[in-house]
């Protein structure tokens, strides 16, 4: 999953930054909304944490902007204050959820899995292809009933594959949907870390099905053999 955190408060939008890489989320920060708002448009977010007082645009005209553009992220709205005319004028707005300054941690992170449950995009927290289970809230993988040891990176890959399964993803479009904006990141790694997927969920396995293949010239695909 990868999170747009847009904030003015730089230490604010670091820590919440940390924090999330920290549960296995690709995190990029914006620290004005005109910066925000152009970084949204420019990229593929899975939810956007957005303050409200900010400098260019503040977050009810970011939001606004983006829901005229045809954007469909889910949007948390964060704000200093706690009145009941801020969080209608925020939903109205077009935001899907509120929460004020200061917060627990740990319910901005239950506020954005909840928000990735909803039907209407649904995302679903346990992934299957054949005999490979991930569960993305708990963090574990198994294949036929073991669990996996699996690093951060790797964990992000695989779900991105699993997300994606019987399609083609390009290197591109994993390096863009796993790693953050400021990472230095090549192909190379890429297949590196590839390499070592396969060496942890396909070939311990055999004879079982392999499940990661390489289509040469255009990426990865992960594919259900039934």
């Amino acid at each position: 999953m990868k999170i747009l955190v847009v904030d003015d408060e730089m230490r604010i939008a670091r820590a919440i930054k940390q924090g999330l890489e920290q549960d296995g989320y690709a995190v990029d920060l914006a620290f004005d909304g005109e910066d925000g708002y152009n970084a949204a448009r420019a990229d593929d977010y899975d939810v956007i944490i957005l303050d409200v007082m900010m400098p260019e645009m503040n977050g009810y005209e970011v939001t606004q902007k983006l829901r005229s553009d045809g954007c469909k992220t889910p949007i948390i709205m964060l704000t200093a204050k706690d009145q009941g005319r801020d969080i209608v004028k925020g939903l109205d707005s077009g935001a899907d959820d509120y929460l004020a300054k200061p917060f627990s941690f740990d319910v901005l992170t239950a506020r954005i899995r909840a928000l990735l449950r909803r039907p209407q995009e649904a995302i679903a927290n346990i992934l299957e292809v054949d005999d490979l289970l991930l569960d993305s809230v708990n963090r574990t993988v198994s294949r036929t009933k073991q669990p996996l040891s699996l690093s951060a990176k790797e964990f992000a890959i695989l779900e991105y594959l699993m997300r994606n399964k019987n399609r083609i993803v390009s290197k591109q479009s994993i390096m863009t949907h796993v790693w953050d904006f400021d990472s230095t990141i090549l192909p190379n790694n890429v297949e590196v870390f590839i390499n070592y997927l396969r060496a942890k969920i396909d070939r311990p396995f055999l004879p079982s099905p392999a499940l990661i293949h390489t289509v040469r010239g255009f990426g990865y695909i992960i594919k259900d053999p039934r």
